[in-house]
């Protein structure tokens, strides 16, 4: 069995320690830890060791879009953000709505090697939101789904999304909502408001998303069942969270890091890179979210990295795919809005982008402390680099950042998958 041992990094910020790794597991944690012979030695020089993150909200395309994603880029592109699980959305092709299909994702997730994929099954056939998909066998599949989402269309049946409330109760699942009310969102393009007025573009109301979300907040209450919100964009959202949660209702919600750092001011430059699905907001909106993931309204941050091929992306505002790639840049948008502005410390980022999604997706072996015998899960962090984000070196597929040419801070430079280095100083092992 090998051993590693992380000599002088501080633990969720806290003062240096080392970590010694024997095998998959964290053997010892404490000062002036001995190396042999036998043991790889990464000197971490003070920086930041967290928990592996874990990722809601991963578009991984496979199968069916592999010219945009694969689940093995995928995975690469994860390990090199510090994640070491993702949870694979359904909206592929065919549509993760079978035991089969979610259990080819999950074994080419096994095979990459490089990051835990966890599928999320189709709340309805085919994502059409007229039947229940089979919620039971997926969840009984070797994949053992537990998550549910039609990410990329809102369950707007109220009817079919209590019946899928109701369903997935009997094993502790969750139905992870993408709250837009279609009628209201028909021909829109970006966030409505002035700027929106301003390039006569289609208008996105905040009350698409919100309306959605009160009733389903209803609804998850009434049945005693579980609700997750998927990327929050609005304030009136997160006041419709902050409610829901002050009665003691089973709901959860995330928000992408795009969500907590980019406003629809950044449309006027008519470059598709910022078509986003929901689309960016304003900056009270980006205050809102920042203050929410604070102080625990919103429970976690999720990529919802969302690839697409260079055509889709190069090419006028309104034929444009809406979407962003995030895993290999999320954890520094977290460092920029939330840790340099001091709303959260880095006990804070462990929690909102490790502990608290792997609680809500179910996840055994991942978001836990890092202490002797839990599994090795962790990411090394540099949190004193500062740089430009180049595309042309992403492990993903897919280029369409928001990012490039932007300076942001911090860096993954060592991940570990149960005591297997997927990443060494920022390159993939």
């Amino acid at each position: 069995m090998s051993k590693i041992l992380i000599r002088g990094a501080r633990v969720l910020g806290g003062e240096a320690q080392d970590v010694l790794i024997d095998g998959e597991t964290i053997a010892q944690v404490g000062t002036g830890l001995p190396a042999d012979g036998a043991t790889t030695v990464v000197e971490a020089g003070g920086r930041i060791l967290l928990p592996g993150l874990v990722d809601l909200h991963t578009h991984l395309r496979e199968p069916g879009r592999e010219d945009s994603e694969t689940v093995l880029t995928g995975t690469k592109a994860a390990a090199v953000g510090g994640f070491t699980a993702v949870h694979a959305m359904a909206n592929t092709f065919p549509v993760a709505d079978t035991a089969g299909v979610v259990e080819q994702v999950w074994r080419l997730g096994r095979e990459s090697g490089y990051c835990d994929v966890q599928p999320v099954g189709a709340v309805t056939v085919g994502l059409a939101g007229k039947h229940l998909a089979e919620l039971g066998a997926m969840h009984d599949s070797a994949a053992t789904v537990r998550v549910f989402s039609d990410d990329g269309k809102c369950v707007d049946d109220a009817v079919i999304m209590r019946r899928a409330l109701e369903y997935v109760k009997a094993f502790d699942g969750v139905i992870a909502q993408h709250a837009q009310e279609p009628r209201l969102t028909e021909g829109a393009q970006m966030n409505e408001g002035i700027v929106s007025a301003e390039l006569g573009l289609g208008g996105w109301p905040a009350v698409a998303e919100e309306s959605i979300i009160a009733r389903d907040v209803l609804l998850a209450a009434h049945v005693g069942s579980r609700v997750h919100i998927c990327h929050l964009s609005t304030a009136g959202s997160v006041e419709l969270i902050r409610w829901a949660k002050s009665k003691g209702w089973n709901v959860t919600a995330e928000v992408t890091p795009h969500h907590l750092l980019l406003t629809d001011e950044l449309v006027r430059s008519y470059n598709p890179v910022y078509k986003v699905n929901p689309p960016l907001r304003t900056e009270a909106d980006v205050m809102a979210l920042r203050e929410a993931l604070a102080d625990g309204t919103i429970d976690c941050v999720a990529t919802d990295h969302a690839p697409h091929p260079h055509e889709d992306k190069d090419c006028e505002w309104a034929a444009a795919a809406m979407g962003m790639v995030g895993l290999e840049t999320a954890l520094s948008v977290v460092q920029e809005t939330m840790v340099e502005t001091g709303l959260l410390d880095w006990a804070g980022v462990a929690d909102r982008m490790s502990f608290r999604p792997a609680r809500i997706g179910r996840l055994d072996g991942h978001g836990r402390p890092v202490s002797p015998g839990e599994p090795a899960n962790l990411t090394l962090v540099d949190p004193a680099y500062r740089g430009a984000v180049d595309p042309a070196g992403f492990a993903s597929r897919s280029r369409n950042t928001p990012y490039e040419g932007r300076e942001l801070p911090g860096r993954v430079t060592h991940t570990f998958l149960r005591g297997r280095a997927t990443v060494v100083d920022g390159n993939l092992a």
